[in-house]
């Protein structure tokens, strides 16, 4: 069995044509949604609740596995699992066993949801999510989100934030961006490195819309090599430009961006270094990106996470929370490195 599951951990899977993957979940082999769920139905009935059998089933298999065995349990004990399980757990654990019985996109959407409602905005959250993703992820979270609030992304993002902010953030939502193409346009690199010199570092304030349209619009990999040959117009690069010229959420979203393009893993590993840093942990960024991504790119984030913080994922995690919560981080982790 050992080989099945190390022959799936190496593959590479493709998510819908998009980018590729490197989840640390991946499907259980020898899946039996009824055995899962008579497992889970006996560890929720158990008097003090076996949370254990609960994170080893539920953490070890991917969505559409876990959505089999919520069937399963719904015609077994006649009830809803999702609600059974926010009966029986608490806390931090429970935060993130309801999120991972969300898809990717259902669950991205929540968190946006939870970002821009009641007062104030957590735009922290907010630039994390929408900067973050990418084009294809974009559409499937506004299509879910519209499906599970009956909203449009777009309008409540443009009533929760304001300025420039809104209208970057506004720009990644309408989801313009080119695909990547085969052929590489030199002349199209130099016109917008220059564009991007022009609009900020040369001149005396920046023309934001500038920048934004062409960050907003432009296929990834382009843009890499629009950062790199802004460099031979530019005595700083796209992130210490970014730095000169704008500031507050602004700032904060054009380098999340600009720091996607260029590394997304990386980006997501020093977001988990950072919230990490101090005695604890920031319970919510930890469970977001360790919920959001073991699906998607999880094991590459570890990868970039030892390279750049000189210690794993896994043994970080492990000094900075504790009990179950730390036992199912430590399962999404999929191992040491």
């Amino acid at each position: 069995m050992a080989l099945v599951s190390e022959f799936l951990g190496q593959l590479t899977l493709q998510l819908g044509g998009g980018d590729p993957t490197y989840p640390t979940v991946v499907p259980a082999p020898n899946f039996d949604p009824d055995k899962d769920a008579t497992r889970i139905e006996t560890a929720i009935k158990t008097k003090g609740v076996d949370e254990q059998t609960i994170i080893d089933v539920l953490t070890k298999r991917t969505y559409n596995q876990r959505r089999e065995i919520a069937f399963a349990y719904e015609r077994r004990a006649k009830k809803d699992m999702i609600s059974a399980l926010k009966g029986a757990l608490s806390g931090s654990l429970e935060t993130v066993i309801l999120g991972l019985m969300k898809s990717t996109a259902q669950y991205d959407a929540s968190e946006i949801k939870g970002s821009i409602k009641g007062l104030g905005t957590d735009e922290e959250s907010l630039i994390e999510i929408v900067c973050s993703r990418s084009n294809a992820e974009l559409v499937e979270i506004k299509k879910v989100y519209k499906e599970l609030f009956k909203k449009d992304l777009e309008k409540d993002v443009a009533g929760d934030t304001s300025g420039d902010f809104a209208k970057l953030l506004l720009a990644l939502v309408e989801t313009k961006r080119d695909e990547p193409s085969s052929v590489i346009d030199y002349q199209k690199i130099d016109e917008d490195a220059r564009a991007l010199y022009e609009a900020g570092v040369k001149r005396k304030g920046t023309d934001v819309k500038c920048w934004i349209s062409i960050m907003s619009e432009r296929s990834v990999p382009h843009l890499q090599k629009v950062f790199d040959r802004y460099k031979s117009y530019s005595p700083y690069d796209m992130q210490e430009s970014i730095r000169k010229e704008v500031k507050g959420d602004l700032e904060k979203s054009f380098l999340t961006l600009v720091q996607c393009f260029e590394n997304k893993q990386l980006y997501f590993a020093n977001r988990l270094q950072d919230a990490m840093k101090s005695k604890g942990a920031k319970e919510k960024v930890l469970t977001r990106i360790m919920v959001s991504r073991c699906e998607v790119d999880l094991k590459k984030i570890r990868q970039e996470f030892k390279a750049h913080h000189g210690k794993s994922l896994y043994q970080t995690i492990a000094e900075h929370t504790k009990g179950d919560y730390q036992k199912a981080l430590l399962s999404l982790c999929g191992g040491d490195d």
